[in-house]
Order: C-alpha cells, then structure tokens, then sequence
C-alpha cells in the first residue's frame, strides 16, 4: 500500500503526515508513507485544496487533516 500526503509543507500537511504514520503504527500494518509537495504533480492528481490524503493513487480526502481515526477507517476499508 502507497499513502501519499499531498501539500506544500504547510503546517496541516505535515499533522496529516505524522496522523497516517500513526494510524499505519496502530493498524501495524505494512505501508509506505510520502509526502509529495510539487505543486504540478499535485494538481495532476486533481487536488484543488491541500492537505489531501491519496492511497494507492486515489485521492481519499482534500483540503482537511485527517484524524487517527479516519485515517485507519480509511484504510481498513
């Protein structure tokens, strides 16, 4: 499974970033986490408003930080 945060940097993005390594450390399950900040490739991914939160290519969330919580619904799903 590939997790991407997609944003600038900006403070939400990186709270985002460190919730879905949480979220993958309490689900213990095997995931590979980035952060992707170019602004072309995240506007390929069709992302107006960052943060936004894309699994295995499919943006799931954008423009709000996820909780623990709603992350693992996420990818229990």
């Amino acid at each position: 499974m590939k997790i991407e945060i997609l944003g600038p940097g900006c403070p939400k993005c990186k709270k985002l970033f460190e919730n879905a390594l949480e979220a993958i450390k309490d689900l213990n399950t095997d995931a590979e986490v980035s952060k992707v900040d170019d602004i072309q490739k995240i506007m390929n991914a069709g992302v107006m408003m960052t943060p936004a939160f894309a699994v295995d290519g499919e943006v799931k969330s954008a423009g709000k930080v996820l909780g623990v919580d709603d992350i693992k619904n996420i990818l229990t799903k």
